[in-house]
């Protein structure tokens, strides 16, 4: 892998620096009447997502550690990974986004789309890079079924 930054280390990073633009160049802000609920639906989502995942991978003995994909034992396809193939750092992203609503203004959207292209590029990537070399045709089907995201 290119990084091997853990991905709760990446949202803390991208929360903080939401934080500080949200505070140092609010850019727009704004407000709305359902915005606590759309903040507690975000993180509701997002912990059900990474629940979901960790539960998946605890049913099949295989690791959580997405530093060190070549240390999977099995190809999780099962239970929420039928759905997406990243569902952890799906519900990460459900976290940043309940923190952009949460701050209310605008140019903490810009650490969002950072958050999703780094996590494409130097995460999600080299995972899948290992995992195809790891189950070559099996891994191919299943990136077939199951979308990378959601």
């Amino acid at each position: 892998m290119e990084l091997r930054l853990p991905p709760p280390l990446v949202l803390l990073i991208t929360l903080g620096c939401m934080y500080a633009l949200a505070q140092y160049w609010p850019l727009y802000t704004f407000s709305f009447s359902a915005q606590a609920l759309i903040v507690l639906g975000f993180c509701l989502l997002g912990a059900f997502l990474g629940l979901a995942a960790v539960w998946s991978f605890s049913k099949a003995r295989t690791t959580i550690d997405p530093r060190f994909p070549n240390k999977t034992s099995k190809l999780v396809t099962s239970g929420i990974y039928r759905y997406s193939r990243n569902p952890m750092y799906l519900g990460l992203l459900c976290f940043i986004c309940a923190a952009f609503v949460y701050l209310s203004a605008l140019s903490p959207l810009l650490m969002v789309m950072l958050f999703v292209f780094y996590m494409n590029h130097f995460q999600i990537a080299p995972e899948e890079a290992v995992l195809q070399a790891m189950f070559r045709e099996q891994y191919c089907q299943y990136c077939q079924q199951a979308r990378r995201w959601c």
